[in-house]
């Protein structure tokens, strides 16, 4: 079975997880994201080749990013963030495509080849973190089993009041929630994106339609936990009050998963 301990071969990581997380560092001379919302950036480590091809020993170092790449990806952020500033201040309805052109120096069509539609320069970052649950699988540990991998993960990110486990009470990071979770278009596009995710941690289970049963399940669990916790603190809760009850719901959660996704006979 997919989620066994074992790892499913022919999978492929690298393709395209609910949300975005908070943990990416900014480099030197990077602008300041006013979403709080931190990207991984195209540069970070690169997701496993395949969930079955790990071998022995360390992971393999990421590759070696290109000035041209980097300056790509700057520009990337430069526009995003821009446009999120704008939209935080106004309401994305209220800004248009060529204000936010404008704003970054670039023209419409320059803005479109980076950007394909409008909602996009919001939801970024998503995009940044869109194969994080494929990572997690295929960096797991031996022996560990792709359910033990993302429970740790998730858990963990509660710990640290990661964005994408909903539990952030950080002024910016609510003022962006409400931002997306308040206009329309941007929850249809966000959906878009958790398919993608969806599709990329099937890939890293080995492919296959229990592979992407088992995929749309895991990723349904991640985003309804993510938004009971920001529900929670949306509604006035701290941070840290809701901790405690969201690590209850997640355990949960993943019992719930094991109970349905794993070979009998395991705990």
């Amino acid at each position: 079975m997919v989620m066994s301990g074992e790892k499913a071969g022919g999978g492929n990581g690298s393709g395209s997880v609910a949300g975005a997380a908070g943990e990416g560092a900014r480099g030197q001379g990077e602008p300041a994201d006013p979403s709080g919302v931190g990207a991984r950036g195209k540069e970070g480590p690169a997701a496993p080749s395949g969930v079955g091809a790990r071998g022995q020993g360390e992971p393999a170092a990421p590759p070696r990013v290109s000035l041209r790449e980097r300056k790509k990806q700057l520009t990337y952020r430069a526009i995003s963030d821009a446009a999120i500033a704008m939209f935080l201040e106004r309401g994305f309805d209220r800004v248009s495509v060529a204000e936010v052109a404008a704003a970054a120096d670039i023209s419409k069509p320059t803005l479109f080849r980076y950007f394909p539609a409008k909602e996009d320069l919001a939801l970024h970052r998503f995009a940044d973190h869109e194969d994080e649950a494929a990572r997690v699988v295929g960096g797991r540990g031996p022996g560990e089993s792709p359910l033990d991998a993302l429970r740790r993960h998730f858990l963990a990110g509660l710990d640290r009041r990661d964005p994408v486990t909903g539990l952030s009470d950080a002024p910016q990071v609510l003022a962006f929630h409400r931002l997306l979770y308040g206009t329309p278009s941007l929850v249809a596009r966000l959906y878009a994106y958790q398919g993608r995710s969806e599709a990329a941690l099937a890939r890293a289970l080995g492919g296959g339609v229990a592979a992407r049963l088992a995929a749309g399940q895991v990723i349904a669990v991640l985003r309804i936990l993510a938004e009971e916790n920001w529900r929670r603190i949306d509604a006035g809760e701290s941070a840290d009050a809701v901790y405690a009850g969201a690590v209850q719901a997640a355990e949960e959660a993943f019992v719930q998963l094991r109970r349905g996704l794993e070979p009998e006979g395991r705990g």
